[in-house]
């Protein structure tokens, strides 16, 4: 598979009340075909700043950016690439089918079918009912849907993604994450930053770690998983939770975490209870590595 987006050594450097700060550390990673990848840091680490290199809308950075193959710093680059931003700033005083009309539009794609097409993807995104009203009149969870059309419409092979599924509600998060799964099977490249770290958890690929600046780690679910190899997530049926700090799930099934070596002293003490074992897998918890990581880059 060809790569849709590559960094290589790139750096940048801003000055701030007559102070240089270094927003990016000579950041290297590349983003193929049909991947998603979540970078995650703190509020400052970057992320806007590496968003900002990929659109151009900073171009004075040491190093090289490449989108399928296209070095960044050029218009053509951007071609396959649709960007929907934290807080999407869409023309008030048009209609949601008028936006992604007007998407089409500035990617020069003709269709006969515009209107249907367009039609289409507002009902995919739940907001087709909304069509024909100001975007001034809809809800933030509305107009961020409204946004992921206008981004989906035009068919890129790379989406870039800050905060997708800010304000969305439960049902939302889950319809956006189902179009981004089967985006991605189809070959699609997903780029996306997200503060809510079980969502990166549910569908990247590969996690990058960055914090002042600096890629910290790139790594993958099974690399993550090794972090914590030795402790367990054990689900089960009991009529009480049996150990201290077991999450409830629903009624008489609960959640704990335990460590191998004290799994045969708890499953004796499950069948005592007269309960049964569900599942048990790994505890692997992005959350937990991601203050591990940053606590280690501290020392």
């Amino acid at each position: 598979m060809s790569a849709a987006l590559e960094f290589h050594g790139v750096s940048h450097t801003f000055n701030a009340k007559g102070k240089s700060v270094q927003a990016l550390c000579d950041i290297s990673f590349n983003l193929i075909e049909g991947e998603v990848f979540g970078f995650v840091g703190p509020n400052g680490a970057g992320k806007s700043t590496t968003i900002k290199v990929m659109l151009d809308v900073i171009n004075d950075y040491q190093g090289e950016v490449s989108i399928y193959g296209v070095d960044a710093r050029r218009a053509e680059a951007r071609q396959p690439l649709a960007f929907v931003p934290e807080a999407p700033a869409l023309y008030e005083q048009f209609t949601p089918l008028e936006i992604l009309r007007m998407g089409l539009s500035m990617y020069g794609i003709k269709r006969k079918d515009a209107d249907a097409w367009c039609m289409q993807w507002l009902e995919r995104f739940s907001v087709a009912q909304n069509a024909k009203r100001r975007i001034r009149e809809l809800s933030k969870g509305n107009v961020q849907r409204v946004a992921l059309a206008h981004a989906m419409v035009v068919q890129p092979k790379l989406l870039v993604l800050d905060e997708p599924l800010s304000g969305l509600d439960p049902v939302g998060r889950k319809d956006v994450v189902n179009i981004l799964t089967e985006f991605k099977q189809q070959g699609g490249a997903i780029f996306f930053t997200s503060h809510v770290l079980h969502d990166v958890e549910r569908i990247a690929d590969r996690f990058g770690f960055i914090n002042k600046g600096e890629l910290l780690t790139v790594r993958s679910p099974r690399e993550l998983a090794a972090e914590r190899v030795d402790q367990m997530l054990v689900r089960f049926n009991a009529e009480q939770p049996l150990l201290e700090g077991c999450k409830q799930l629903r009624d008489m099934e609960f959640e704990c975490e335990l460590s191998q070596a004290d799994l045969p002293a708890f499953i004796s003490q499950l069948n005592n209870a007269g309960g049964h074992l569900l599942t048990i897998k790994p505890a692997v918890s992005l959350e937990t590595v991601f203050f591990k990581i940053l606590e280690q880059a501290a020392h």
